[in-house]
C-alpha cells in the first residue's frame, strides 16, 4: 500500500487521538490490578492492539466496547505461547518488567523491527535482580526469554538509551516482596515518559519515591482497579498543528497542557518558530505566520524529530535540532531516514550524530519516499508533501497505523489531499 500526496491547503477542527503513552501503560497496569478497571477513550492502533493481547496472555479478562476497556486483572499467570509484541517496543520493554515477577519462563518476540532493536541495559538490571533473562540474539535483542521470581534490590541502569528501560523496573516493582532502588547511571532522557509511568502508577495506587539517584519502590504494594480516561496524545497533533503552521488553519481539540506528555512541547516550539498558537483549555488552534529557523532540544520529545525537521526545512534561516541520537534505534534509524527524506524533497539538511542541521526556507519537490516502515516519518513526508511541488508517493502506507490509525482520515478532513493506492 503506499499513499499518494498532493499539495494543498488544510482548515478545519478534528478531535485529538488518544495517547498511546497513556494506553499502553494503563493496560498493563490494569492487567496487574486487584480488580476491574474502566478505561476510557483508550488508542486501539496496531501498537496498542498489540499490548492489549498480551494482557490477555498474562491472565487478564478484556472486554473492548467502542474505545472503552474493561480490564479485570489481579491474577497474572504465565503465558502459554511468546508473546508478540508486533512493531511495538512500549510493548516488549515494559512487559519484560512484568515477566520478571513470574516463577515459570515467557518468551516475549515482535516483528523484524523489534528484534533489531536493542535490550541490553534492561537485560543487564534485571540479571543484576536475579532474574534469568536471556536474548537469543546477540547485542541483547529479541526474542527474549524471561524467568522469575524477582528478588532483586538494587539495579544500575543507564537512563541515556531508553526511557521505557526505566518504565519496565518501575512498573513492576511494587509487586514485589522486597523493596527496589533503581539506580541510573547516566542522565535520563526522555524523562517525561517516566514521568507519565510514575503518574499513572500513582493512579492504581502504587507509590515511588524519587531520589538523587533515581527511584525507590516499596515492595509488598496491591495495584488497584482504576476508572480514567486517556487524554490526548501531542505526538499525534503535532502533525496536523505544524501543517497548519505551514498551509492553513486547524483547530485539534482534545488537548490538555496539564498533561506530563513531553511532545505538548510542539506548542512552544511552533510559537519560537513564528506560528500563531492559539491555547483554549480543552483545545489548540494553529495559523501560519512567516517562520524563522531556531534551535530545538529535543532530549525530553524525540518522537517530534521528523516534523519538526519538516517545519525547519520550510522555514527562514539555519536550524539546529539536537540532543536526539537515541532515535537511531527507533523502527527506523529515525534521524538519518528524516534527513534522506527531507534531501529525497529537495531540502539543504546536513545530518548529525544527535540531530540535524536545516538551511531554509526550501522550495521542496515531490519524490518518492520510502520510510522504512516508521510511521512518524510517513507521516512527516505527509505533511512536507502538502507545502511541496508536485506529487509525493509514500511506500508502506498504513504503517502510521501503529500509532495514529485515523492521521489519513483526520489529514483528508482537514483537506489535505491523500489518497491511498493498493
Amino acid at each position: 500500500m503506499r499513499l499518494r500526496v498532493m499539495p494543498g491547503d488544510v482548515e478545519g477542527a478534528i478531535p485529538a487521538s488518544p495517547s498511546k503513552s497513556y494506553s499502553h501503560r494503563v493496560m498493563i497496569l490494569a492487567m496487574m490490578a486487584h480488580g476491574t478497571s474502566v478505561l476510557k477513550r483508550v488508542l486501539l492502533s496496531d501498537d496498542t492492539l498489540s499490548t492489549l493481547n498480551a494482557v490477555r496472555q498474562f491472565g487478564a479478562k478484556v472486554l473492548v466496547k467502542g474505545d472503552t476497556c474493561r480490564i479485570k486483572g489481579g491474577h497474572m499467570e504465565c503465558p502459554d505461547d511468546p508473546v508478540d509484541a508486533g512493531n511495538s517496543g512500549t510493548t516488549i520493554r515494559l512487559l519484560t518488567g512484568v515477566a520478571s515477577l513470574l516463577p515459570c519462563t515467557t518468551v516475549l518476540t515482535g516483528d523484524s523491527s523489534i528484534r533489531r532493536r536493542p535490550m541490553g541495559p534492561l537485560i543487564d538490571a534485571l540479571q543484576e535482580m536475579g532474574v534469568t533473562c536471556i536474548p537469543t540474539q546477540a547485542e541483547g535483542r529479541a526474542p527474549l526469554m524471561v524467568r522469575g521470581p524477582n528478588y532483586g534490590r538494587r539495579a544500575h541502569i543507564r537512563g541515556d538509551v531508553s526511557s521505557q528501560f526505566i518504565s519496565s523496573l518501575l512498573i513492576c516493582s511494587p509487586l514485589k516482596d522486597v523493596d527496589t532502588e533503581i539506580v541510573l547511571t547516566s542522565p535520563l532522557i526522555s524523562s517525561p515518559y517516566v514521568d507519565i509511568t510514575v503518574e499513572l502508577m500513582e493512579q492504581f495506587g502504587g507509590e515511588v519515591e524519587i531520589t538523587e539517584e533515581g527511584f525507590k519502590v516499596s515492595g509488598g504494594q496491591i495495584y488497584m482497579p482504576a476508572t480514567l480516561e486517556v487524554p490526548g496524545d501531542f505526538s499525534s497533533a503535532a502533525f496536523p498543528l505544524v501543517t497548519a503552521a505551514l498551509r492553513g488553519r486547524v483547530t485539534v481539540t482534545g488537548l490538555t497542557e496539564k498533561t506530563k506528555q513531553g511532545d505538548k512541547a510542539i506548542l512552544d516550539i511552533l510559537e519560537s518558530f513564528g506560528a500563531i498558537v492559539k491555547r483554549r483549555e480543552r483545545e489548540i488552534e494553529v495559523c501560519p505566520s512567516d517562520l524563522h529557523g531556531q534551535e530545538v532540544d529535543l532530549s525530553s520529545c524525540p518522537d517530534l524529530f521528523p516534523v519538526v525537521a519538516v517545519l525547519a526545512a520550510c522555514s527562514t534561516g539555519r536550524s539546529v535540532l539536537c540532543n536526539a541520537s537515541h532515535l537511531r534505534h527507533k523502527e527506523s534509524d529515525r534521524i538519518r531516514t528524516t534527513v534522506d527524506m527531507l534531501r529525497k524533497m529537495g531540502a539543504k539538511v546536513e545530518e548529525r550524530e544527535d540531530g540535524c542541521i536545516v538551511e531554509g526556507p526550501n522550495r521542496l519537490r515531490g519524490a518518492i519516499i520510502d520510510p522504512h516502515g516508521d510511521h512518524r516519518i510517513l507521516m512527516a513526508a505527509s505533511v512536507a508533501a502538502l507545502v511541496a511541488e508536485g506529487e509525493t508517493i509514500i511506500g508502506d502506507g498504513d504503517c502510521y497505523a501503529v500509532s495514529y490509525p485515523s492521521f489519513v482520515q483526520d489529514m483528508v478532513t482537514l483537506g489535505a489531499r491523500i489518497e491511498v493506492m493498493e
